[in-house]
């Protein structure tokens, strides 16, 4: 089993910043993706940004520029660092982690989540 705990959430004034982190434990072996989605009360869930193994990342277009993806793959973490903030990325941020290759040396079928942080936005 893999367990996904994602912290940094908070209340923050617009335009300042927060850190999110999301450290993945279990029988791991690797993680080829990890990333990190958002959902707002009354909209659809939004994929914010995925970072792969070799660190190439792909981002929403509403965060690109104010947002910034990293891992560290030694720790099996996955870090969201956003600036610039806007009441409007007030949501539940949530981790997740992708074919994940267990130390059995099997992928898993389906992706891991974490359990969800709030992020606050005021004006």
């Amino acid at each position: 089993q893999v367990q996904l705990v994602e912290s940094g959430g908070g209340p923050v004034q617009a335009a300042g910043p927060l850190r999110l982190s999301c450290p993945a434990s279990g029988s791991i072996f690797r993680i080829n993706a990890m990333g990190w989605y958002r959902q707002a009360p009354g909209k659809q869930r939004e994929l914010v940004a995925t970072i792969t193994s070799g660190g190439s990342t792909n981002y929403a277009d509403s965060v690109k520029g104010r947002f910034t993806i990293s891992r560290d793959n030694a720790k099996n973490t996955v870090y969201l660092q956003m600036n610039s903030l806007r009441p409007e990325d007030t949501a539940v941020y949530e981790c997740y982690a992708r074919d994940v290759v267990t130390t059995s040396r099997a992928m898993a079928l389906s992706p891991y989540w974490g359990q969800g942080t709030q992020v606050t936005v005021s004006s």
